[in-house]
C-alpha cells in the first residue's frame, strides 16, 4: 500500500547527524552530544511545566489529527519544530482538500508539555497523534493515547520508546546497518572488522551489526569500541585488517574521518578493504577526506529531499531542516489513509501494512513493535558528495 506521499532531500551541512540529535532529545546518540547541548541554548529541553497552549488548528476537515512539536523551545529545537510545522501545513495544502484538521500543540520540548498537548488534542477529538519529537516526551504522551486507544506516530530515533500503538517515523540507526551489510554481503564481503564509538549510538549499532553479519553468514574478525582515547582500539583493528575484506565505521563526520586517519597512521591500508558506514557519513567533512573516498554508506536517496526542499523554499523562502520531511510524510500518510481506509483508517492492521508507504525519503513501513523499516539507497563517498551506487528499493520483499 504505497500511499501517495510525494517524493525528495539533502542539504549540505544539515546532515543526518543533526537530525538524529534533534529527534532524540535525550543523549541516546552520544556522538550527537554537542548537537544536544545546542538544542535549547543551555543543553536542556526540560522545563518546569508545559507551555500555555494557544488553540491552533489548520484545515477544516472532519478527521482531527494532533501534531505535537517543541515550537517554543529555544535553539535548534525550536527552529526544527517550526520547519516541521511548515512542512505539515505544506502537506495539507498539497494533498488537495484532505478531510483533515491539524490540532497543533506546543510541548516546549519537555515531557510535561507533551502530555499536556496530547491531553488537549485528545479532548478535542484527535483520532491520531503525530509527534512528539523528543524521545523523553514520547512515553509521557503515550500514556494518554494508549488509554484512549488512539495511535501515535512519533518522530524519535530511540527505538526503545516504540511499542503497542506507538510507531516511529524517523531514521533508525538499525535500518542503516541492515542496508549496508546486506549490500556488502551481496557484493561478496564475508569477513568484517568494526570500530565503533563507546556510547549509546555505538551500542545500538553494535547489536544490529553483529546480528546482520551473522544473518548473512559472515563473520566478525575484529571488533573494537573507543572512547576519548582510541589508541588501543585503532591499533588492534589496524593489525587485524589483513583478514577482513570490509571495515565498518559508524560515527559522525568529524569523528569518523579522525578514526580513518588514525587507522592509516597506525599502518592500515584502507584501500584494500571496503569501508562501510551509516547515514551519519552524509557530511562535507567525510566527502572531503582522502581516507574516506570510495566508502559506502546507507542513506535515503537524495533526490526526494532535493525536490521537497525546492517546493518548501518556494513556499517559505528558506530551506527546511532535515527533519521536516518526517512531518510532511506523517501528515500526507494520515491524509491518504483518511481518504481510502474508511472507519479502520488508523488501525494497527492498516498502519502495519507490510507493503508500506511511499514518502519523501522513499519507502517505509511500520513494524508491529512500533519500529520502522526504510528502503534506503547505498551511497559512495566522493569529493563532490554522496553518489548513489544502489537505489532505494521499489517495494519491500518478504
Amino acid at each position: 500500500m504505497a500511499g501517495p506521499i510525494d517524493p525528495d532531500v539533502r542539504q549540505r551541512g544539515a546532515t543526518r547527524r543533526a537530525a538524529l540529535g534533534l529527534i532524540l532529545g535525550t543523549p541516546l546518540l552520544g556522538a550527537c552530544a554537542n548537537v544536544q547541548s545546542a538544542l535549547t541554548g543551555n543543553g536542556s529541553q526540560q522545563a518546569a511545566s508545559g507551555p500555555q497552549q494557544q488553540p491552533q488548528s489548520v484545515g477544516t476537515g472532519q478527521v482531527k489529527v494532533g501534531l505535537i512539536l517543541p515550537l517554543s523551545a529555544s535553539g535548534n529545537a525550536g527552529v526544527a519544530a517550526q520547519s516541521m510545522k511548515n512542512a505539515a501545513e505544506m502537506a495539507l495544502a498539497e494533498f488537495q482538500n484532505p478531510n483533515l484538521q491539524l490540532l497543533i500543540k506546543d510541548d516546549a520540548g519537555n515531557a510535561q508539555g507533551a502530555q499536556q498537548g496530547a491531553q488537549q488534542a485528545l479532548d478535542e477529538g484527535a483520532e491520531i497523534i503525530l509527534g512528539p519529537l523528543f524521545a523523553a516526551s514520547v512515553p509521557a504522551a503515550a500514556q494518554l493515547t494508549r488509554a484512549r486507544g488512539v495511535p501515535m506516530i512519533a518522530f524519535s530515533t530511540d527505538s526503545s520508546v516504540a511499542g503497542r500503538g506507538v510507531y516511529l517515523l524517523s531514521f533508525l540507526p538499525e535500518s542503516d546497518v541492515t542496508r549496508i551489510v546486506d549490500y556488502a554481503s551481496g557484493t561478496g564481503k564475508r569477513s568484517y572488522a568494526a570500530l565503533l564509538p563507546e556510547n549509546a549510538y555505538g551500542n545500538v549499532v553494535e547489536v544490529a551489526f553483529k546480528q546482520e553479519v551473522s544473518r548473512k553468514g559472515g563473520r566478525v574478525v575484529a571488533f573494537e569500541k573507543y572512547g576519548s582515547d582510541r589508541t588501543n582500539a585503532v591499533r588492534n583493528v589496524a593489525q587485524a585488517l589483513g583478514s577482513a575484506d570490509a571495515l565498518f565505521l559508524a560515527d559522525d563526520g568529524d569523528a569518523v574521518v579522525g578514526v580513518a586517519e588514525a587507522l592509516t597512521a597506525a599502518g592500515a591500508n584502507l584501500k584494500r578493504v571496503q569501508l562501510l558506514g551509516t547515514g551519519l557519513w552524509d557530511s562535507p567533512r567525510v566527502f572531503g577526506s582522502a581516507a574516506m573516498q570510495g566508502g559506502l554508506y546507507a542513506a535515503p536517496d537524495p533526490a526526494g529531499f532535493r525536490a521537497f526542499s525546492g517546493r518548501y523554499n518556494t513556499k517559505y523562502g528558506r530551506q527546511p531542516v532535515r527533519t521536516a520531511t518526517l512531518a510532511y510524510d506523517a501528515v500526507a500518510l494520515v491524509a491518504a489513509l483518511a481518504r481510502t481506509q474508511g472507519a479502520q483508517k488508523f488501525s494497527a492492521e492498516v498502519l502495519t501494512n507490510p507493503s508500506g508507504f511511499a514518502g519523501i525519503d522513499g519507502l517505509f513501513r511500520f513494524r508491529a513493535d512500533g519500529s520502522n523499516q526504510r528502503g534506503l539507497a547505498v551511497m559512495r563517498v566522493a569529493s563532490g558528495g554522496g553518489q548513489p551506487v544502489a537505489g532505494s528499493p521499489k517495494s519491500f520483499g518478504a
